[in-house]
């Protein structure tokens, strides 16, 4: 009997015999429902026979036969009384248990349980429900709007990947039917907040409203999208609303997993906890920097991929660096707990960050994940990957402690038919098209590609993305161009001071400038004037606007 949970009260399973009953029973079942009318098949017993062998065993038993791909609304309503009524944990079967989960699923969004995590639940017991997303995301009820409005682009994400392949394709061909979806009234320039954090950068200087961005002709359609159907060729959004494409382009971002640390929602912003990777936060991390003038300051870095990996220890060297800088570095203890192996991917970095490391008398702790934290006890909790492969738990203190949580793609990705194993949008990593669904591309940090996800990946990306899908359209001629895995991570080693970081696939050199100019493997102070007063210009300028500076894409053949 193969059995798969759903929830702390129902689990599903194919086709069960009589022997089954008490098995069940012993695995703590109380109760069984029958979803498979008697005589579908010739080999399944009756329901009769499941109903003694149940109550032989001290279950409930309860009869609610659903036709094979004609479960009705009436059907759902009749089975999530019953799973009220009955006695906890449930099992429900039919022949596959297929049917089973979908009743689940459709009494679920009756309940009003979000889409994304009712699809996601289901996918890990190992059931596509992605046939019934617009009847669940209905609240379980079959719909009856129409087929929705049509676009020839629909572009899903708002930020820097989404408005500036938007950006792109309305450069290269003006008259582009495009529709963007996203649902925030606020655009950010996330790569601004380590210069918040570290007292360099206005808060409101990383902000703009997002109608201000979305380029001209671009129609904004300001929703949440809860589902993909891509059979279909409609994009699903809440309140069970369709949009529908001929080529759809995915740039959601990602999904911050702050409730991943247990304790951590409910001491971010005080208690000395604080996260340059949320806007309200980042000025608290310049308040704590300086206002601690001795004790702990922890820094810590989740397991990959995470957006931006070199922010965790940006954090670090700028905290150290104000610290040094007031004469109180010799009272703090400075630590980067992260949960990788190395200090970063790219060997070629690791010696000048390791100089700045001592420097600053920083702790590396190495294959250390936060996995709970105490603000008002000052603790923290991680879990350590020992020599021989075992798993222990170290406490330590703290009077400030930089979190980053761990990130993955968003849940109506993760639950989607785009994703792949891990959850991300399959693509291939040069041309960023997708690999079962021709018409459908991705970019920036939701994307598989292995690159580092960063927006100046996005920057390199979008003109890829705008350049092939409109050669495969037939609004452009030649050959399809091809993204390198170029990513750029300012590390800011110190304030005036920036190693500038910039690789592709496997982690080759891809340098932007002459190394007269700056040489990426040395802190400069050229690169600190890059980041402080270029960047931001060009990714509100140019990156947004269509204008590709330093970021033409490059036939396929010459990009490697």
């Amino acid at each position: 009997m193969d059995v798969r949970r759903l929830s702390q009260d129902l689990s599903v399973a194919g086709q069960v015999v009589p022997a089954d009953l008490a098995e069940a029973a012993r695995a703590g079942f109380r109760a069984v429902i029958c979803n498979r009318p008697d005589g579908e098949g010739a080999d399944q017993p009756r329901f009769s026979e499941i109903e003694a062998a149940a109550r032989a065993a001290g279950l409930d038993a309860r009869y609610l036969p659903v036709a094979s791909g004609a479960v009705s609304d009436a059907d759902a309503a009749d089975f999530a009384a019953a799973l009220a009524a009955l006695p906890k944990p449930v099992l429900a079967y039919c022949r596959t248990g297929t049917r089973s989960a979908t009743l689940w699923s459709l009494s679920e969004g009756a309940g009003g349980r979000p889409l994304p995590e009712i699809l996601a639940t289901a996918k890990a017991a190992g059931y596509d429900l992605s046939g019934a997303v617009r009847r669940i995301a209905s609240g379980g009820r079959v719909p009856t709007e129409s087929a929705g409005p049509f676009h020839s682009v629909v572009i899903v994400g708002g930020g820097a990947g989404g408005i500036a392949v938007a950006a792109s394709l309305k450069a290269r061909e003006p008259d582009l039917d495009i529709a963007l979806i996203d649902p925030a009234d606020i655009h950010y320039y996330q790569p601004g907040w380590t210069m918040v954090g570290g007292g360099i950068f206005a808060p409101a200087t990383t902000a703009r409203t997002m109608a201000s961005l979305i380029p001209d002709g671009v129609r904004w359609i300001k929703a949440a999208v809860v589902a993909f159907e891509p059979e279909r060729r409609t994009v699903v959004l809440e309140g069970c609303r369709a949009v529908r494409y001929d080529r759809l382009v995915v740039a959601p971002g990602l999904k911050l997993d702050w409730a991943g640390i247990e304790g951590l929602t409910e001491t971010l912003g005080r208690n000395g906890v604080t996260s340059n990777y949320r806007y309200d936060l980042a000025p608290y991390t310049w308040d704590l920097v300086q206002n601690l003038r001795a004790g702990r300051a922890l820094f810590t870095q989740p397991p990959m991929p995470i957006k931006c990996a070199g922010a965790p220890q940006k954090a670090m060297y700028l905290s150290a660096d104000h610290w040094l800088r007031q004469d109180r570095l010799k009272d703090i203890t400075v630590e980067l707990y992260n949960a990788g192996p190395v200090l970063f991917g790219v060997n070629a970095y690791v010696p000048a960050l390791m100089a700045y490391v001592e420097r600053y008398g920083a702790h590396l702790n190495f294959q250390h994940t936060l996995a709970r934290i105490d603000g008002p006890a000052r603790r923290a909790w991680f879990s350590r990957k020992t020599e021989d492969g075992e798993s222990e738990t170290v406490e330590t203190s703290f009077d400030m402690i930089h979190v980053v949580p761990p990130q993955r793609a968003p849940d109506f990705v993760r639950a989607s038919p785009l994703a792949d194993a891990g959850g991300w949008v399959e693509v291939d990593p040069a041309r960023l098209r997708h690999t079962r669904f021709p018409e459908i591309y991705a970019l920036g940090d939701a994307c598989n590609a292995p690159n580092a996800k960063t927006a100046a990946a996005a920057r390199k990306q979008a003109p890829v993305v705008a350049h092939n899908l409109l050669v495969e359209m037939g609004h452009l001629r030649g050959a399809e161009v091809a993204y390198d895995g170029y990513g750029s991570c300012p590390l800011t080693v110190e304030r005036g001071k920036i190693l500038l970081a910039e690789f592709g696939y496997g982690g080759k050199l891809m340098p932007s400038f002459p190394a007269w100019l700056i040489d990426g493997t040395r802190p400069s102070h050229m690169a600190w004037l890059l980041k402080e007063r270029m960047l931001p210009s060009i990714y509100w300028k140019a990156m947004l606007k269509g204008r590709e500076w330093m970021a033409k894409p490059r036939p396929a053949d010459k990009a490697a």
